[in-house]
């Protein structure tokens, strides 16, 4: 699961190596990771399905061999083509394997161990992304893009060996295919491929005709899906899980995690590659705090989370990942190391506090034959918020720079010392008096300084509004949840003073 997490950031910091190896125009990089997500997003729903068809080891395996041979694949590649079709294939394979992972914390442990099983794959989870830039910027630079794929070939081969040989869980069920939901598969197919399309596409251009066409085919697909899923007698993916409340309730937290944190981490390495000119290894070394605090705060978060009300760890986890968001929302073109670690450190607080309560509340106390069909929706509305958010800030940030840059025009020809120290410029000539005409020499050396203080002010706008929505949510918590979720305790927990 990790290598299939990190397998999404390590190659956005390589882009432009591997676009200038194959020959692929700038403007087509952006589908080596299209393919990968929208494959991954399809897939995650579908696990349920296919863990019943095939039994939770041997799915496990198959899925862990596909991407092994995928990323050999990818390694190989000799074109775009190529190279995308087996992303695609990657990404599916890639998919399979997250919500594998959390049925098998429910499955094949004791309840006693079900919070140190799920913090150590939210470790894994969360630290992917976090590591993958500065992964994937040591290998493009110490030896070549390739190796971002052949990392995966020797834990990917053993996983594929071993999984099948020591875990004795399951049988398969091959008579489902015979009961196979072709519509449901295709109608899933076509929605959540659609979404991820325009999310991914949509902030370059709404107005370009492919997320035009996609969106009411999106709409419609997605209609159809939840009417056939309601009527059928064993759909392809169990839509009525939603509904349990209490999984509802973890599933809209498991969005809004999904929406902060993968867009924090979209927003960060932009930040410190185009208004600090890092390279890629030294935004992941910037990044790395994140990552070390989620290490540090594990085993607080796990210890606290069998002793304490999750309501309360919820709220404390979501607060602090949303002030950490709304801290980074206060940058200037002057903002490194130093202003980032600490809004760093709020997020790596937060985010164990975040996983912890809402994947009990979502999984705990589900029939053991709902599992999977629970574990793939929760971890598909992680995926999907992470996709919608990146598109509300990519948007955010084509959208407002403009804005921004004329307002700060309009300070400056107004004389405005504040505005001035904003884009980098001396005071001495600014006191609140307007300048009258300047020119064009000076224009130009202005221009570039502008534009720099437009995207912070719009990455700032971004951080916010990503801050704004952490706040809702914290507010709302204790309403959705007047009283804490009921559950099965076992005799070690009974016992335990309150």
């Amino acid at each position: 699961m990790f290598i299939a997490v990190l397998d999404i950031q390590i190659v956005a910091s390589s882009l432009p190596d591997i676009g200038y190896a194959l020959d692929i125009p700038y403007a087509r990089l952006s589908w080596i990771q299209t393919g990968y997500l929208t494959a991954e997003v399809i897939a995650i729903p579908l696990t349920a399905w296919a863990t019943r068809l095939l039994s939770l080891r041997f799915m496990f395996a198959a899925a862990a061999g596909g991407f092994t041979l995928a990323s050999a694949a990818c390694a190989a590649s000799t074109g775009f083509t190529s190279l995308i079709a087996f992303r695609v294939v990657q990404g599916f394979c890639g998919g399979a394997l997250i919500p594998a992972v959390f049925t098998s914390v429910f499955v094949l442990f004791p309840e006693r161990a079900h919070t140190k099983a799920i913090t150590l794959g939210g470790i894994f989870a969360m630290l992917a992304p976090t590591l993958g830039p500065i992964v994937g910027g040591y290998i493009t630079d110490a030896y070549s893009w390739h190796w971002l794929f052949l990392i995966n070939l020797t834990p990917g081969l053993a996983v594929t060996v071993f999984v099948p040989v020591l875990l004795r869980t399951g049988r398969a069920n091959w008579s489902l295919l015979r009961h196979m939901d072709l519509a449901s598969l295709v109608l899933a197919a076509l929605c959540l491929g659609s979404l991820e399309v325009v999310m991914t596409e949509g902030p370059r251009d709404w107005s370009d005709p492919l997320v035009l066409g996609l969106i009411p085919v999106c709409a419609a697909t997605g209609v159809a899906w939840i009417h056939h899923s309601r009527r059928s007698i064993d759909p392809l993916v169990r839509l009525g899980t939603f509904r349990d409340f209490a999984f509802s309730v973890g599933c809209f937290y498991s969005f809004v995690l999904g929406a902060g944190l993968y867009a924090s981490i979209y927003l960060l390495p932009l930040f410190l590659g185009y208004v600090r000119h890092h390279s890629p290894f030294e935004i992941g070394t910037v990044m790395l705090v994140t990552g070390a605090t989620q290490l540090v705060t594990a085993p607080i978060a796990a210890w606290l989370e069998g002793r304490w009300d999750c309501r309360i760890l919820a709220v404390f986890g979501y607060a602090m990942f949303g002030a950490g968001l709304v801290a980074n929302g206060f940058a200037t073109y002057e903002t490194d190391f130093a202003g980032l670690f600490w809004p760093q450190i709020l997020r790596g607080v937060g985010v164990m506090f975040c996983i912890l309560p809402m994947t009990t509340l979502a999984l705990e106390g589900q029939p053991s034959g709902r599992i999977a069909d629970a574990s793939a929706l929760f971890n598909l509305m992680r995926n999907l918020g992470g996709a919608i958010g990146i598109a509300v800030v990519s948007t955010i940030l084509a959208v407002r720079p403009a804005g921004h840059a004329e307002h700060i025009v309009a300070r400056l020809q107004a004389g405005d010392p504040d505005a001035a120290r904003l884009v980098g410029l001396a005071t001495d000539r600014f006191h609140n008096v307007p300048l009258g005409p300047v020119d064009d020499a000076t224009k130009e050396f202005v221009r570039p300084l502008v534009e720099r203080a437009a995207a912070v002010e719009s990455f700032n706008d971004a951080y916010l509004v990503l801050g704004a929505l952490f706040v809702i949510a914290v507010l709302i918590l204790p309403l959705l949840l007047r009283s804490p979720p009921r559950r099965v305790l076992t005799p070690r927990a009974a016992a335990r003073p309150t």
